[in-house]
């Protein structure tokens, strides 16, 4: 870890100013001093003007198993295949990170069961060996409908690195797949499911939904609480859906798919995270509610990358160049606000006192870009 490290000219966002030209010093890997204008002193890095984030935070992000099944069938070694993912991370200005790892099936004989314990080996090995440029920490996405999603949690609930726990219903007819066209759209072009196997999987995911969803839920919730992991629904869709989910403890509203799904759980005291893919394509892929205008109603906590880690820092600006946030709150969806949501209170912002994860961000034909990242002090890209 670098002693000292002195970033100046600089824009540097705060948590809620923007600093157009100042410079921040770091000592032992946490911020120590944030002062206006330029530093002289020997050493210091010229950020030439360039904004000057805190690291974002990223609750919710599938990139991990694309490195490990690259290719149907393929199976990558799980260090070499998380350091790939942890290098894409990187580069995107994401300083902490939480690997979704995910308990249950819905599609048949899912890659993901097989990709859960090396994930977590994975990550576990490669933190032991100090060889991760981001933090690496644990979210458990379980599938509700699954017979064997308890077993599954059981198994890992405990590890140290889970840091959240979202309870997901991708059941046909259910949340995001309301509607079955949607549903049979996407298994069918992301899986190259046939016709006759989406069928069979509709009438054994829907048996499985009525037998065991409301079950599960319930039990891995009460878990959840016991161990104090904050708790997330997934794809809350009706008043119902909230009403559920606030009877139960959970905090957090991840991906509501309709504005009074979103309204409801801000009513009750629940935060929301949307993902930034949606903002940076202006809808979602499912046909579901709009995460910018979920913004434009005040009504967007935080961002996740969901499957493409450079799109966070791409729709936060977004929202402040097109959807009317400040740029502080705009940041504050990918740092300050997921920080706060899992308690991370050593980071998220530049004050002093905290982390010094940052991230150098220039602008090229209206669009945000990564130059450098730093992990409490030192450079990580």
């Amino acid at each position: 870890m670098s002693a000292e490290t002195i970033l100046t000219n600089a824009r540097i966002v705060l948590a809620d100013s923007v600093l157009e030209s100042g410079t921040v010093l770091v000592r032992d890997g946490h911020i120590t001093e944030i002062s206006e204008g330029s530093s002289q002193a020997a050493g210091a890095i010229d950020l030439k003007g360039d904004y000057l984030l805190p690291g974002l935070i990223e609750l919710h992000t599938d990139n991990l198993e694309k490195h490990l099944a690259p290719r149907p069938g393929v199976r990558w070694p799980g260090v070499p295949a998380l350091l790939a993912h942890d290098a894409q991370i990187a580069a995107a200005g994401i300083t902490t990170v939480f690997d979704a790892v995910v308990l249950g099936n819905t599609i048949g004989q899912s890659t993901r069961l097989e990709l859960l314990d090396l994930s977590v080996e994975a990550v576990d090995q490669a933190r032991a060996a100090e060889l991760t440029r981001a933090d690496h920490l644990l979210h458990l996405r379980c599938e509700v409908a699954d017979p064997i999603v308890l077993e599954l949690f059981d198994k890992v609930s405990d590890h140290p690195l889970v840091k959240l726990v979202s309870l997901m219903d991708h059941t046909p007819g259910q949340r995001q797949f309301v509607d079955l066209a949607q549903y049979a759209l996407y298994y069918q072009k992301k899986h190259n499911v046939s016709d006759s196997e989406l069928q069979a999987m509709i009438v054994s995911t829907k048996a499985n939904q009525e037998k065991y969803a409301d079950l599960h839920r319930r039990t891995l919730a009460e878990a959840c609480r016991e161990r104090g992991i904050p708790t997330a629904a997934h794809d809350d869709a009706t008043l119902a859906h909230v009403e559920e989910s606030a009877e139960l403890g959970i905090t957090i509203s991840e991906f509501p798919t309709t504005m009074e799904a979103a309204g409801a759980a801000r009513e009750r005291g629940m935060t929301t995270i949307m993902g930034a893919p949606n903002v940076v394509r202006g809808g979602s892929h499912s046909g579901n509610i709009a995460a910018h205008a979920l913004a434009e109603e005040g009504l967007l906590d935080a961002l996740s990358s969901d499957y493409v880690p450079i799109s966070m820092l791409h729709a936060a600006f977004k929202l402040h160049g097109q959807h009317g946030l400040t740029l502080p709150d705009a940041i504050a969806t990918v740092s300050r606000n997921p920080a706060r949501m899992l308690k991370l209170d050593d980071r998220g912002e530049i004050t002093a006192g905290k982390r010094a994860d940052l991230v150098r961000v220039t602008q090229h034909q209206g669009l945000p870009l990564v130059r450098q990242v730093w992990r409490e002090g030192d450079r990580i890209a």
